[in-house]
């Protein structure tokens, strides 16, 4: 039988370093894209591409994401009583949308690392890895399109993005070549991955991006797979050893990213998406074309 894909993993356990003080006591995951968590996103993603189980890697002080998702008796009571019904609609129909577990991973010990917590929940069948600083906007969800080139590939399969030469030092890189066929130049397969090359060393400028479907055998290799640098276990350096065993294709998906883990990002991404709402998009394209800029 064909391995199907049921599970989500969202690795939720960093600090947010990078938007202090707002993340001192609130998740980074938690902050709203207008009115919506960043979290919110990746999971209505995962949900939308056939995914029922969410597993949520989680560490001190991250609570919050799990309680977004659960009933809140009291508000929903209030909202009730005060009549506002369509509020009350959105509450009910954000803790009924998903099956939620949770896993601490105790100390920040990498990506590889929190995948690895996740191994119990997700057993022995294929998994999503979702990281929700990547907000993806495309009209069939990312992670759809890539389930599937899963399910005729039966092999491991990572979202992959062109970016600049200049910038491929911030990512990981793909060596590798474009199966053809009915796919063309969407589907590679991967020879290797290197970790954030410097531009010259890079084998591509074809980035991976913060999706991931994977085999089980994953756990197995990250199991082994000894600490960099930094301390830490690298889902990349567990994908090269993967690649020994069988076979990892990359997906150049159809879609907008946005990388919601960085400040300017995420002020782009609030834009985007504000300027594409019904309700806001109007006013706030009006706005924001009145703004004297150089002023600013």
């Amino acid at each position: 039988m064909k391995m199907k894909v049921r599970k989500a993993v969202f690795p939720a356990a960093g600090l947010g370093t990078r938007f202090l003080p707002a993340t001192k006591t609130v998740p980074k995951e938690m902050l709203p894209l207008v009115d919506k968590p960043i979290i919110q996103y990746g999971v209505e993603e995962a949900l939308a591409s056939g995914c029922d189980q969410i597993i949520f890697v989680t560490g001190r002080g991250k609570s919050a994401m799990e309680d977004h998702f659960d009933t809140s008796f009291e508000l929903e009571k209030t909202l009730e009583d005060r009549g506002k019904k369509e509020l009350l609609a959105q509450m009910r129909q954000i803790s009924g949308m998903a099956r939620v577990a949770s896993v601490r991973q105790k100390e920040a010990n990498g990506l590889g690392h929190a995948v690895l917590m996740a191994r119990e929940l997700v057993g022995n069948e294929p998994f999503a890895v979702v990281l929700p600083d990547d907000v993806i906007d495309a009209e069939v969800p990312c992670l759809k399109q890539m389930i599937e080139v899963f399910e005729e590939m039966q092999s491991s399969v990572i979202a992959i993005m062109e970016v600049d030469n200049a910038a491929i030092s911030s990512y990981g890189a793909i060596a590798g070549k474009p199966v053809g066929g009915k796919w063309g130049d969407r589907v590679w397969e991967i020879k290797d991955l290197v970790e954030k090359p410097k531009p010259a060393e890079a084998p591509s400028n074809m980035a991976v991006i913060g999706r991931y479907i994977l085999t089980p055998r994953i756990f197995e290799v990250l199991a082994e797979t000894p600490r960099g640098a930094i301390g830490e276990i690298q889902l990349t350096d567990g994908m090269r050893e993967l690649l020994k065993h069988e076979k990892i294709y990359g997906y150049r998906f159809e879609g907008r990213r946005h990388d919601a883990g960085d400040k300017l990002g995420f002020l782009k991404a609030t834009v985007e998406f504000a300027l594409k709402r019904e309700d806001l998009g109007g006013p706030f394209r009006k706005w924001l074309q009145a703004l004297d800029l150089n002023k600013a």
